[in-house]
């Protein structure tokens, strides 16, 4: 794990996290397992910031110390964190930028389980989306949320008609076997801090061809 941390500094940390790995659960392999090894010098333990969702790879910002995280959680909780995700959706949008504004609910049914659905009624939601490019039956998406619902982006796109390659949960029967994992990537993160702070992490093995289809091979 210490091989994919992106930035270490005196109060911070930021992390590429693999895609598989739960932030945290109530059992099995999560980041908490490997947050002491993390530590690297500090008698605290380092804590996450936010959170990503399990089969989401990049970055995930981790105070190392107490006041540094508060200052990190206070800036998440009222949006100030600039964040870009890339995606690759099956078919796409029309045009190449556009605003989702549409509202999520959680549902949950004993066949399905828990999820995330478009309802009049749920939370306000808004992403961004901008196309990078464009292959056979692929499109290559940035995604800025501007709110931070669970889900929202998987949900977003597919409520745009064109769901995120391997997402078994909001895209076809099978999809995460089909596609090798969710191509969904927190890119990067922008920290209003003094100075302000820009962080990227890599494009996951799993997504890279999948964007050179797209029109680009990227690292």
């Amino acid at each position: 794990m210490q091989a994919r941390i992106l930035h270490l500094g005196p109060e911070l940390l930021v992390l590429d996290k693999p895609a598989g790995l739960p932030v945290s659960a109530r059992q099995g392999e999560t980041l908490e397992t490997w947050l002491p090894a993390l530590s690297l010098g500090k008698k605290r333990v380092p804590q996450p910031a936010h959170r990503l969702d399990t089969d989401t790879a990049g970055c995930l910002v981790l105070g190392r110390t107490a006041p540094m995280l508060a200052r990190l959680n206070a800036l998440f909780a009222a949006r100030q964190v600039g964040k870009a995700y890339w995606a690759v959706v099956r078919g796409g949008p029309a045009g190449e930028s556009g605003v989702v504004e549409a509202p999520l609910a959680k549902t949950s049914s004993a066949a399905r389980g828990w999820r995330m659905q478009v309802d009049a009624k749920g939370d306000p939601a808004r992403s961004l989306w901008r196309v990078l490019g464009r292959g056979a039956g692929l499109t290559w998406l940035e995604l800025v949320p501007e709110t931070g619902r669970t889900h929202q982006l998987r949900v977003h796109c597919a409520h745009l008609g064109c769901p995120i390659l391997g997402d078994g949960m909001y895209g076809a029967d099978g999809e995460r076997g089909e596609a090798g994992g969710l191509h969904l990537l927190a890119r990067s993160l922008t920290l209003p801090l003094d100075p302000a702070q820009h962080f990227e992490a890599p494009v996951p093995a799993h997504m890279q061809a999948a964007i050179k289809a797209c029109g680009t091979a990227v690292g």
